[in-house]
């Protein structure tokens, strides 16, 4: 009898804790109310029992009672993503990926600390970027490309130190590149194809080390391409076509080993570095990765 009033017990205590550890904040629930109904919830693929446990809502991660993540790629949303993001002050992932938001981004989604993955491409959004990402210092992953963004690339994007992947391809982006980006030393990834970027790059790209891909492509980038970039030992791809470049003399001397595609408008640098017709297909395959990831 004892033993089965401690099975029923714990039975009791672990139901409870998995109810606890579900329940979120009022103020964390009232925030994804307010983005159902200025998204559109109603017209979404997958929608919202409104009247059901948030932790049970389609793309809602809820852990140690917080909203860790929200993932609502691919799921026909339109509207607005609404101020107040910043309740969910635990959110670590943030995909609203291939559906069609519109309007800016709200002015505090670059205030959430814990954020690892922001992916935002192949919306309608609109404004200019942020300038303050300094409690960005977790992020790793920020996509916004295939928007109708604008004005420049702000300075302060050199303050997401731990950032691994950049992508803005494809928006309307316009201005020199910011000196800052020479502080992202973990970047991999840094695509910028198709915007209105122009000027002499004055970033020292042999600062980014770990620099895998470096798309420029179809921007009016002008003068000669840093020297720095000759040393990048880890490249793997790279896309410059389509600028205004005086020069690419300084990548004779590049010596990377990994070098699997490489795209200029230089002919004699293409054939050095083994680029063939086939790989011109990446540029309109800027990262549409499947489902899998939302």
């Amino acid at each position: 009898m004892k033993n089965v009033i401690n099975c029923a017990c714990l039975v009791f205590v672990l139901f409870f804790s998995c109810m606890v550890n579900a329940q979120i904040s009022s103020s964390e629930k009232q925030y994804l109310l307010d983005f159902n109904k200025s998204t559109n919830g109603e017209q979404w693929q997958n929608k919202w029992d409104l009247k059901a446990d948030p932790s049970s809502w389609y793309g809602v991660e809820v852990n140690d009672g917080h909203v860790t993540a929200l993932k609502l790629y691919r799921n026909n949303l339109t509207g607005s993503i609404p101020e107040g993001i910043s309740k969910l002050s635990y959110l670590k992932t943030l995909n609203l990926a291939f559906n069609v938001l519109e309007g800016k981004l709200p002015e505090d989604i670059f205030q959430l600390e814990k954020l690892t993955d922001m992916r935002l491409e192949m919306n309608k959004l609109t404004g200019d970027l942020p300038k303050d990402y300094s409690k960005m210092t977790q992020l790793k992953e920020l996509s916004i490309f295939n928007n109708l963004l604008q004005g420049t690339i702000p300075d302060g994007i050199g303050e997401m130190t731990s950032l691994k992947s950049l992508n803005l391809s494809s928006n309307y982006l316009e201005g020199s590149l910011p000196k800052s980006l020479e502080k992202l030393d973990k970047l991999e990834r840094l695509e910028l194809f198709g915007n209105k970027l122009a000027g002499a790059i004055e970033v020292d790209l042999g600062r980014l080390v770990n620099l895998k891909e470096l798309i420029l492509s179809y921007n009016q980038f002008e003068g000669d391409l840093p020297s720095g970039m000759a040393t990048l030992s880890n490249l793997e791809f790279v896309q410059l076509q389509g600028n205004d470049f005086r020069s690419l003399n300084s990548l004779l001397r590049m010596q990377s080993s990994k070098l699997a595609v490489f795209d200029s408008d230089d002919e004699f640098l293409n054939l050095k570095f083994g680029t063939t017709e086939a790989s011109r297909t990446r540029i309109v395959d800027t990262k549409y990765e499947d489902v899998k990831r939302n």
